[in-house]
């Protein structure tokens, strides 16, 4: 801080004018001065691209987080090879190498499964199995009077079924495999009305094991029975016509598709110079009904000569004789059911619970090799000081140099710098004065506290320790070189009034 108590002239100043001492610029003309503040200091946002340095410097006010992320997506593989340099030194790092070679292979290995698995899980994986069905009915004769019991005689028939040699743990239940089931009885005995025993699937139905149907009466009945499949994804029965054709029956849409495709493709329908079009055979000219026809086209023509699959059909007759003792029949029919390696494959694909002790290593890793790297470095370091310390300490030097021009944000011109006739142009002559001046007025400020303080030893009112030196760089800190020099005045000056 200044003092406005004493002036220090220059010459060629005008008389009672003063210099500041704070803020002093050195440098060439036209160029920021040494030891300026810089905008490129770190904190100070600075958005345009330093021309010197060749590169962006982002502004400091990035939240942390993000430059972490940034920080994990730069590291790679590459960042875990130890340099050629460090293996020469250590020939038992070529382990360490012989395990990150066999590493890239099993995550490329890795990878090319997980894809695979991916492809696969999209497309539906299912096995045929056998599932069994139980058709069993009961007959319960009428009671006479005074017997308890239903006095009418009725009977009970029961739809159940499994599936054989099951492996998997969770029992699928029966009405699961159905989109809708229909019991047609004799339509003489039970009328127009009350013969047809129907169930559809609904998306708030509920699973169930069985069906049963409870009807009165004392005679054989035949019924039918209707079963339509759940089939996931639906399939569907194709026109007779296009079926002989394809050699496909009933399956699913992008099945049929794949099958039309092929069909085109081995027969060469695909017109040579439209590739969009398709040109017809006299097949496909009875069924699709046109010569020429877009593949735009085809899933809106193929709709037409789809129909819902056939329904199984199984005959039935319910037996009251209760000397009958087939009473149960048992049918087989085959029924589509998930693979049960999808849900392996799924889990598999969701499971991430080696992927965060995976990830912990890989940050270890590529600390210990950052560590590895700076401890080479430090090791060059020391080992060029002790090849050639006058060499190292001059390159070292010129090296520490061209960084405080970096950081200082000094435009300078080396080849101009190692001639004399740089320092003989007029604003070294004026840097000199300025740098003397701020020496001298240094001086001057210490020796006038020092004064100021052997004043104050001189009084008998007066206790020691003496105030703080405003030089101090910190609070309790005494100004040493100040208060040393006037306690060394005071016992001179004692000594003199003494006559020592």
């Amino acid at each position: 801080m200044e003092k406005d108590c004493w002036r220090v002239g220059r010459p060629g100043m005008p008389p009672g004018s003063r210099m500041s001492m704070a803020g002093l610029q050195v440098g060439p003309p036209g160029a920021p001065p040494y030891g300026a503040a810089s905008p490129m200091r770190p904190g100070l946002p600075q958005s345009m691209m330093d021309p010197f340095r060749k590169r962006l410097l982002a502004p400091q006010s990035q939240p942390p987080l993000a430059s972490q992320r940034r920080g994990v997506k730069r590291r790679k593989m590459a960042d875990k090879v130890l340099p050629q340099r460090i293996r020469e030194l250590v020939p038992e790092s070529q382990a360490y190498m012989d395990l990150l070679a066999f590493e890239r292979k099993l995550d490329q290995t890795i990878a090319r499964k997980r894809m695979e698995i991916q492809e696969a899980i999209k497309k539906p994986l299912t096995q045929k199995r056998k599932l069994r069905i139980y058709i069993s009915n009961t007959f319960t004769p009428a009671k006479e009077e005074g017997e308890g019991g239903e006095r009418v005689a009725s009977w009970e028939l029961r739809v159940e079924g499994k599936l054989l040699e099951d492996p998997s743990k969770q029992k699928r239940k029966f009405s699961s495999f159905f989109k809708s089931l229909v019991i047609e009885l004799d339509k003489e005995l039970y009328g127009p009305d009350n013969h047809l025993v129907e169930w559809h699937r609904l998306p708030t139905t509920q699973e169930t094991d069985g069906f049963q149907v409870k009807r009165p009466g004392d005679v054989n009945v035949k019924c039918t029975l209707l079963l339509m499949l759940d089939h996931q994804p639906p399939q569907y029965k194709l026109d007779p016509r296009l079926a002989r054709l394809l050699g496909v029956h009933t399956q699913t849409r992008a099945s049929i598709m794949q099958a039309l495709w092929l069909y085109i493709k081995h027969n060469k329908l695909q017109d040579s110079h439209e590739k969009e079009y398709i040109n017809c055979n006299r097949y496909f000219r009875q069924i699709f009904n046109c010569v020429r026809m877009r593949f735009s086209e085809i899933p809106m023509k193929l709709a037409g000569l789809l129909q819902h699959p056939d329904p199984i059909i199984i005959n039935h007759t319910i037996s009251v004789d209760p000397n009958d003792q087939k009473k149960t029949a048992c049918y087989d029919i085959d029924v589509e059911v998930d693979d049960p390696l999808k849900a392996q494959m799924s889990n598999f694909l969701a499971s991430t619970t080696n992927q965060q002790e995976i990830a912990s290593l890989d940050a270890k890793i590529h600390e210990t090799i950052e560590s590895i790297n700076q401890l080479k470095t430090q090791r060059d370091f020391m080992l060029s000081f002790s090849n050639n310390p006058q060499d190292f300490i001059q390159e070292w030097i010129k090296s520490q140099r061209r960084d405080l021009k970096i950081i200082t944000d000094v435009i300078g011109n080396p080849e101009e710098e190692r001639r004399a006739e740089f320092y003989q142009q007029p604003w070294a002559q004026e840097a000199v004065g300025r740098h003397i001046f701020a020496k001298v007025g240094s001086l001057l400020r210490g020796r006038m506290w020092a004064l100021a303080c052997l004043a104050l030893l001189s009084s008998a009112h007066q206790s020691w320790p003496p105030p703080l030196c405003p030089q101090s760089s910190s609070k309790g800190e005494l100004g040493a070189s100040c208060c040393l020099h006037a306690y060394e005045m005071e016992k001179l000056s004692r000594r003199k009034r003494v006559g020592v």
